[in-house]
Formats: structure tokens, sequence, C-alpha cells
């Protein structure tokens, strides 16, 4: 039997999350699923299996990141033009020649080297917050975690974290009324992180330092460095990136503990789980939702047929909920391994860049809150994000005791 499918109703998202019934009768009746356009955007291919989802991920050449952007909404020629010198918005080989740059500051022997300091923030966050009682989850240690090791990443004051806060809500959260009265906020948002970005350059330029952003200015092996823009760019994607995907994977993982004790009392006995929580984390909550590329030639995906020019959506929450790939698949299981999870992408050119570092900021976290706050409930709804982009938690409300 049919099912009505709209995978892209925000107000869905926010009153209930991902449509995970919708998605698992498509992956079973139509895994590469013609969905109705709306509101000015064209109709596209709502890709739901894990197979397919991956192949479209690593076929840059055929599924474009570049031509209409990664993003869903559609945008004006002019807006292209802008968004495409952001590393999310290109192809090989001009992303390749990017990301090689910045790939320097981001190796797993650097990104580990940051375990203590994050262990430190973890600590800090729970003495706060037992010093209060009852807080909110997300503003109170799911959001000062990544921003706290942003600033240790751009080497910026930690009193900055409330700016970068702000600016990465208004651009996540262009369609939510509580974070955007209009999307213009949004815009200028990324205004504001563009020319924090560009100070904090002629900053490092001026007087470098042992960071990473000394680190990404300077020339690498080739000669080759970042310019002006392509570093401004950067930091802005690091703002979201780097902030919006730990946050509310952290987020969706405490709510999805409250929901599952019983694998919470696993965590407590064993906090060393936390490190195969972590991957299990990012396959449930799945904290990006979809990405959108455009087909650059006539083509197959599965058994269907997609032209040049059509408008792709890959489903990262579906892929990880395939039957195909997961043993249970809709069991919150923190010991599952292997993990195969394409919550980081599906690979290729595009897969996340902070894979190493959101992994170590999740499985630190719950390390320290499984030792030191093993009896803390849920004190209210958890609020959540309007968006079908990011699967995001706006308030957890949280008893200590």
């Amino acid at each position: 039997m049919a099912i009505h499918v709209n995978l892209v109703d925000q107000d869905f998202y926010a009153r209930h999350g991902v449509p995970h019934d919708q998605l698992k009768w498509l992956r079973a009746n139509a895994p590469v699923h013609r969905h109705e356009g709306d509101r000015g955007w064209p109709d596209f291919w709502a890709v739901t299996r894990y197979e397919d989802v991956v192949r479209v991920s690593r076929r840059s050449d055929l599924f474009s990141s570049s031509r209409r952007l990664a993003l869903f909404n559609e945008v004006s020629d002019e807006q292209l033009q802008l968004q495409r010198m952001m590393m999310l918005n290109q192809d090989p080989p001009e992303h390749t020649r990017r990301r090689s740059l910045v790939n320097r500051g981001f190796t797993p022997r650097i990104i580990g080297q940051l375990e203590q300091h994050i262990r430190d923030i973890c600590h800090e966050l729970v003495d706060e917050a037992r010093g209060h009682g009852s807080v909110d989850f997300v503003r109170d240690i799911a959001a000062p975690l990544p921003l706290y090791v942003i600033c240790e990443l751009l080497g910026a004051p930690v009193e900055d974290r409330d700016k970068l806060f702000t600016w990465s809500n208004q651009m996540i959260g262009a369609e939510d009324p509580d974070y955007a009265a209009d999307p213009a906020e949004g815009r200028n948002a990324a205004v504001e992180v563009y020319t924090y970005a560009n100070t904090l350059a002629a900053e490092r330029r001026a007087e470098p330092r042992e960071d990473i952003i000394t680190k990404l200015l300077q020339p690498g092996e080739n000669g080759e460095s970042l310019d002006e823009n392509e570093f401004d760019l950067f930091v802005l994607l690091l703002v979201v990136a780097g902030n919006e995907t730990t946050r509310n994977a952290a987020s969706g993982g405490m709510l999805t503990f409250f929901e599952h004790p019983s694998e919470w009392a696993r965590l407590v006995a064993d906090p060393s789980l936390a490190r195969t929580a972590a991957d299990e984390i990012v396959r449930w909550v799945s904290p990006v939702n979809l990405f959108r590329r455009t087909a650059t030639a006539d083509t197959m995906i599965g058994k269907q047929e997609v032209r040049e020019g059509d408008k792709v959506v890959v489903f990262y929450s579906s892929a990880n909920r395939d039957k195909d790939v997961f043993a249970s698949p809709d069991v919150f299981d923190i010991g599952r391994d292997p993990n195969p999870h394409i919550g980081f992408g599906g690979g290729g050119a595009h897969f996340c860049l902070g894979n190493h570092l959101a992994k170590l900021e999740l499985r630190v976290l719950f390390e320290v809150l499984a030792e030191r706050l093993p009896n803390l409930t849920q004190a209210g709804p958890a609020h959540r994000l309007r968006s079908n982009f990011i699967n995001g938690i706006k308030a957890l409300p949280i008893t200590l005791t």
C-alpha cells in the first residue's frame, strides 16, 4: 500500500524528527523516488538506500556539488557564483586542491593531541552544570563543547564562543523562527563570520603561533596556501560544520539514551563503551539528514534512470537504517561493531573532514557524563529544530542528581 511521502516538510521535522516510517517504506518500495517539488523548487530524486547513497556520494563526476550547490534549497545565480567558492560546493579537481591544503590541520595525530583538552572542557561543563541542578543539555553542555574546541582550533578567545554560537544558529536555523526572524539574518551572520575570519587571519600573519590557523595560512609542501577568500570561507564552514554536527549528535545522543535507559545503564557500567557508542550515536541520530547533488549526465541510480540536470537528494538518515547493511537497524546498540554508518558522508570527495574530531568529542563527553552524572534524568520535552537539513535539538532540559 502506497503512503503519502513528504521528506522535506520542516514543520514535521520540528514536531517529530526524521520521517523514518516514510523512509523505511521508500527503501522497500521506491528506493529512488521521484519526489514532488514545492514552493519554487523542482521535483527531485530521493535516494534512500545505503548502496545508492554511497554511489552518489563517491561519483562526483556524475553527481555534482557545484552545479546547483550541495544544500537542498534553490538559490539565485548570484548566490551560486558566491557559494561555489566554498569547499562544500566544489567538485574535484578544485575541491581536491583545497582539501589537500586544509587536511594538514586535521590529521588524526593533530586531533589526538586535543584529547586531554577536550576532557578538561567536559569536566568543566559538568562542574558548572552541577552547580545549578537543572540545566538545558543543549545550551549548557552539548553546544559549548564544540564551540570551546573551535575556539582552541582557531586560537580565538574563549569568550568569543557566544558570538560563534549565535552566528551558527542564525545560519543553520534560518528557517526556524526561534533563531532567525527571516533568512536575511542567516546571510548577515555569514558576513559576520567572514569578517571575523579575516581579522583572525591578519593577526596570525602578523604574529604566527603554534596553532592550526597559522599552519593553514602557511605554504604547504608544494608552496601552495589558502588565499584570503579560501581561508575565510573555510572558517565559515568550520564554525557551522564543526559546531552543529557535534552539538546535535551529542544532544540527539543524550535524548536517545533517555529513550533507551538500558543502553545508558550499559554505558554507566562500562564507560569504555563510549568508543563504539560514539559511532552508534552518529548512525542513530544522523545529525546531517541530507545533501543535494545534480546529475551531470544521463545515468542510473539502482534501477532508476536519471537525466542530466536532475536534482538528486541523498538521505543519510535513511541509509543508516538500511537492513541490508545493519543487523537490527531499528535497535540502538552502543556496542555495535562493526558499524559502517555514513553519518559523516558516504565517502568520496566530501567525506567529513572533521570526523576524527567529532568522534573524539562524543567519546570523551559520554565517558565523562557516564562517570560523573550516572543518574541524570530528562526534565521536560525536547524541542527540535525546524529544519530538514540538520536533525537538530534546540533544547533538552535535564536534572542532575
